[in-house]
């Protein structure tokens, strides 16, 4: 993959060289940094770097592919508004290439005549080199945005493989873990009970609350806090007082803060929830992925791996070059993100950066 960097983007303006450049040399070292990772001691940790890092590099390099893709087409039609005259300079240019030599001198006003055609060939000739000089440069230049599509879509398809992989990698290694603190062991049987007891999220988070956040927690709410996942944001969801997080597929969702697993699993409609204590009196609801990582009990640090989006990574090329982001070409997945406190729900803007 490494030679995609010689011949990619050469076309494109600086800016977009150095922003295509970098994509690609981000899904390198993701690739270099998954290898490493299967063996690091914290394999958890190492892999969810590497999946991050993933993510991060397809990002750009989808941005990369679009403006490839734009410029392509920016050309092409600039050639297809010139077919007209692209086409008599190639009969001009045909035509004098195949006159004999002695009918190019030949003259109906003798040779005289012939010698005022001569210096208005002489005088055309180096025009209509330029102009075909020009037209091989902007064919040239067609050919090789084809090649660095190519080349750019091979990347990311490989990219969007060895993620799948990190991501694959990761479910496993999370599955093995048995070295994390623990607050509480919660008998299955009693947190099956709780779950068909609640008739709502919020009963559940109130019957929760307080079972154990972390000693050391000293969490205030400072409106910094990372997203569990990127993506974009809306609100005024009926009947549910948090925030809804449009992500990509597959995108991997982490823990905003150092807290305690209070419940994991599924609930009413909301599909997996994981339910957090970051520190007493406060719970962090986070719901809605596929697939959702550890127990009730254990602690978790900041940017720990919660759990998948659902959906599914398209390879079609519409999909890989046409979307423009979340919902252009990709099925956004929501991920709800609620906020509740001792007298209940407390707006997320109080702890999380919703810029």
């Amino acid at each position: 993959m490494r030679a995609f960097l010689v011949l990619i983007f050469l076309a494109l303006p600086v800016a977009a060289q150095q922003g295509a450049d970098d994509a690609a040399a981000q899904i390198l070292a993701a690739n270099a940094q998954l290898a490493a990772a299967e063996g690091a001691a914290d394999q958890v940790s190492a892999l969810t770097d590497t999946v991050k890092a993933y993510e991060a590099g397809l990002v750009a390099m989808r941005q990369s592919l679009r403006q490839i893709t734009a410029r392509e087409a920016e050309v092409a039609a600039a050639l297809a508004n010139r077919q007209t005259e692209i086409a008599d300079l190639l009969m001009v240019l045909a035509s004098i290439g195949q006159s004999p030599q002695p009918v190019m001198l030949a003259n109906p006003e003798g040779p005289v005549g012939a010698l005022r055609a001569g210096m208005m060939i002489a005088d055309l000739t180096p025009a209509l080199q330029d102009e075909a000089t020009t037209l091989q440069r902007e064919l040239d230049a067609v050919r090789a945005l084809r090649d660095q599509r190519i080349a750019a879509t091979d990347l990311l398809r490989d990219g969007l493989d060895f993620a799948q992989t990190a991501r694959a990698s990761l479910g496993r290694a999370i599955s093995e873990r048995q070295d994390l603190p623990r607050r509480f062991v919660e008998d299955p049987e009693q947190t099956a009970q709780r779950v068909a007891a609640a008739e709502t999220l919020a009963a559940l988070a109130n019957e929760l609350a307080g079972l154990g956040a972390p000693e050391d927690a000293t969490l205030e709410a400072a409106a910094n806090l990372p997203l569990p996942v990127a993506g974009f944001i809306s609100t005024g969801t009926p009947g549910r007082p948090g925030i809804t997080i449009a992500a990509a597929p597959r995108a991997l969702v982490t823990s905003p803060v150092r807290a305690t697993i209070l419940y994991q699993g599924p609930l009413l409609d909301y599909g997996n929830v994981i339910i957090l204590e970051p520190a007493e009196e406060v719970l962090f609801v986070i719901a809605g992925m596929a697939e959702a990582f550890g127990s009730p009990g254990e602690i978790i640090d900041i940017g720990a791996p919660l759990g998948l989006m659902g959906g599914e990574v398209g390879m079609d090329d519409a999909n890989l070059i046409a979307n423009t982001g979340i919902g252009a070409g990709q099925d956004a997945q929501p991920l709800y993100l609620e906020v509740r406190g001792r007298q209940g729900p407390i707006n997320p803007d109080a702890w999380f950066a919703l810029e």
